[in-house]
């Protein structure tokens, strides 16, 4: 009961098994199919579009999942913004700071303070209240620099640079000429 075409194939309404192949579709088929493909891209722009205008009034609408507005602990938001901006050693040196008397003892903070570290050059800057520990320090400056390298990682501080008191407060006044430094330029 096949029926064959004048070559001796099967026609295109049969397929090769005997069961009836769909027709392809035709012209107002084809019409419907990009109808439909229009309308949901359509939609789609609109949703998108209805999302931005959300976010620029307040912004979207949270639902029962969770997303990245959700409400976090600080302790969690802090550690993901270091993080992010790869801001790690400097909080590290930052803890060291805040550590400095169990780190060099209670003698040495009581008369060093440290004031800056340089994450390019890696150099910690002490300041001494008197020259005496100021030299001191510079003697104990490569053991101190083992103890925080073995803290915040290998080569993290490179150099301390120790320096002595400052000098006497500037004194301003109607005598003062503008632009000198006055009496303190041997002291800097």
């Amino acid at each position: 009961m096949t029926e064959n075409t004048p070559g001796g194939t099967p026609s295109p309404s049969q397929g090769s098994g005997g069961a009836p192949k769909p027709p392809e579709p035709s012209g107002v088929d084809l019409a419907r199919v990009a109808l439909r493909a229009a309308k949901d891209a359509a939609r789609a722009r609109g949703d998108a579009a209805q999302q931005k205008k959300q976010a620029r009034r307040g912004g979207l609408r949270s639902g029962a999942r969770a997303d990245g507005r959700d409400p976090m602990a600080l302790g969690s938001a802090i550690n993901r913004l270091i993080t992010e901006r790869g801001w790690e050693a400097p909080a590290a040196v930052g803890g060291v700071m805040g550590r400095w008397p169990q780190i060099v003892g209670e003698d040495v903070a009581k008369h060093c303070v440290p004031e800056k570290y340089d994450e390019d050059e890696r150099v910690l800057t002490v300041r001494c209240d008197s020259t005496a520990w100021a030299t001191n320090l510079r003697l104990l400056a490569p053991t101190l620099v083992a103890r925080l390298n073995e803290d915040l990682g290998h080569g993290r501080v490179k150099l301390i640079k120790v320096q002595g008191p400052g000098g006497p407060a500037r004194r301003y006044g109607p005598l003062r000429a503008p632009g000198s430094t006055g009496p303190g330029d041997t002291y800097g």
